[in-house]
């Protein structure tokens, strides 16, 4: 039996008295064992939380009843341990950061898709089909005949479309994220820019992967996602993937195979690049958490965020 539920949740609605709020967050989430990333602004509030059952439970309940939050919508997961270290409730600009401020879901959006839709959608030849995420993310996995658009950041996405794509020449685009919110973003950007037919996964990647069975996906690999699970496969069970220390990169089973993998120290990507003080404290962060586990404790080490960050 799992002992916990991870909860990935945003929703794009105005929101005021955001630093009142935030102190009642912090304290629910504290008050009921609730570990992970919570991000508000005026836009909205997006993050992953992880807990025992009541504790998720009790934090959604506190957030349904915020005006224009009623309908909050969420997905579940389940992990053997908790894959946070502490709770964190943010003050930003923006819940996912495009750096426009005039681009705003709560206006316009492209059109949702379920993933059966979805499936149809994309297996039309006319579709320009664009996976919004990064290029680590898009590394471990992606949909059948995506286009990676070479992100750094999600703040790249714009300039990504004004060079490759035009409403007159795309009639039919489609775009995903893993769990929704950079999607609704930037489709309503496109929107701006004209572009008609513009969708996106309802519910991103982790939906799919819970809701469509695996011998009808079209999804190929695993997906990254923003806690020490690192990836999840179909079901949403946990993947092979673990996150590289120095370079925050997913490192696959493959990867740790070679002769350039050090555990704890470095990874294929980032062997040739670290300082020898970089390589000597990777080394003594490693050997402490060796020592934390052998006396039965928990070692602070990476640190995750949520998706857009």
């Amino acid at each position: 039996m799992t002992d916990f539920v991870v909860a990935a949740l945003y929703k794009f609605t105005p929101l005021s008295g955001l630093p009142e709020l935030q102190a009642r967050l912090q304290r629910v989430c504290e008050e009921n064992g609730v570990c992970g990333t919570l991000l508000l602004a005026p836009e909205g509030v997006n993050g992953t939380i992880a807990a025992p059952r009541a504790g998720i439970d009790a934090v959604l309940h506190f957030l349904r009843r915020l005006p224009g939050l009623q309908d909050l919508d969420h997905k579940e997961s389940a992990a053997a341990v908790q894959p946070f270290y502490r709770m964190k409730v943010r003050l930003k600009k923006e819940i996912v950061t495009i750096g426009l401020p005039e681009v705003d879901p709560n206006e316009t959006v492209g059109t949702y898709l379920s993933p059966e839709e979805w499936n149809e959608v994309i297996s039309d030849p006319e579709t320009v089909l664009i996976d919004t995420r990064n290029g680590y993310e898009i590394g471990i996995g992606t949909f059948r005949g995506a286009i990676d658009p070479k992100t750094e950041t999600f703040r790249e996405f714009p300039d990504y479309v004004q060079k490759n794509l035009a409403p007159e020449k795309n009639k039919k685009v489609a775009m995903f994220c893993t769990g929704g919110i950079r999607c609704e973003k930037a489709s309503a950007y496109m929107k701006k820019l004209g572009f008609e037919n513009v969708y996106h996964l309802k519910g991103g990647i982790l939906k799919y992967l819970e809701t469509m069975p695996e011998d009808k996906s079209l999804w190929q690999g695993e997906c990254f996602v923003f806690d020490q699970r690192v990836s999840v496969g179909h079901g949403l069970k946990q993947g092979d993937y673990i996150l590289c220390p120095s370079c925050r990169y997913p490192v696959g089973p493959e990867d740790r195979q070679s002769d350039k993998y050090e555990e704890g120290i470095c990874c294929p990507h980032c062997h040739n690049s670290l300082t020898e003080e970089q390589r000597m404290s990777a080394a003594e962060r490693q050997k402490q958490i060796k020592l934390a586990e052998a006396r039965g404790e928990k070692h602070i080490g990476a640190k995750y965020g949520v998706e857009g960050e």
